[in-house]
């Protein structure tokens, strides 16, 4: 179910296959993402796994999705839009605190790696409230870490005419350990002009159709489990 379309006498157990419901809460940022991709590909990417979800199990209320995140590294472009760690995880809080009466759990479904501390610190605060914050990072063994390879080819998956294939053009493609010192001081901007880290120019629709296929079995299983 998408809750957006819902009227509230249709959140009920009874909608749901008898059980309480769980929110699926996709979770995006609006940031640079090189000269090729859009600013929401984060929030694209989290919706499509996040709907997938709520098609798979039939306990899943999908919820809009929250557009804008943590992305202060990226703020040196144009366009990024951050709201910052502490105020996005006081969102996060919040969302589920008022949720509980409704939802026996919450699962966000994260696609920016700057969100993480943010869900981290409010799954710890949720817990301590009795209340269960599942917080499921899209995440796979071997992608590249921003706009590379790995995020051009689920875009041109999932939205391959918002894929500007004309200006792919290869980044810093140093392992991102060893960039993460010099991000934390200067931003992305600092390790990379053009704000890619990887190489995107052997990206394939055929590439990140089996990309989303794993992102989205992940994220179906860990419904499994928190709902299990």
């Amino acid at each position: 179910m998408r809750l957006a379309d819902a009227t509230w006498p249709d959140i009920h157990p009874q909608t749901f296959g008898g059980a309480a419901p769980v929110l699926v809460l996709p979770l995006g940022a609006l940031e640079q993402h090189g000269p090729h991709l859009p600013l929401d590909t984060d929030a694209v990417t989290a919706t499509a796994v996040a709907t997938a979800v709520a098609v798979a199990r039939p306990r899943a209320a999908l919820a809009p999705t929250l557009p804008i995140g943590a992305s202060g590294e990226h703020t040196d472009f144009p366009g990024t839009l951050s709201i910052g760690t502490e105020a996005l995880r006081q969102l996060i809080v919040e969302a589920v605190r008022s949720s509980t009466p409704t939802f026996s759990a919450v699962m966000v479904v994260n696609g920016h790696g700057g969100n993480v501390d943010a869900l981290r610190s409010a799954a710890e605060l949720c817990t301590a409230e009795g209340r269960i914050l599942l917080s499921h990072h899209l995440g796979l063994p071997g992608m590249d870490a921003h706009a590379g390879r790995t995020e051009t080819s689920l875009m041109l998956h999932l939205t391959p005419e918002r894929v500007r294939l004309d200006h792919v053009e290869p980044g810093n493609t140093a392992p991102l350990r060893d960039l993460l010192a010099e991000m934390k001081a200067h931003g992305v901007r600092g390790v990379s002009p053009n704000g890619v880290l990887g190489d995107p120019t052997g990206a394939s629709a055929a590439e990140g159709a089996e990309l989303f296929a794993r992102l989205r079995d992940r994220a179906i299983a860990a419904f499994d489990v928190l709902t299990g």
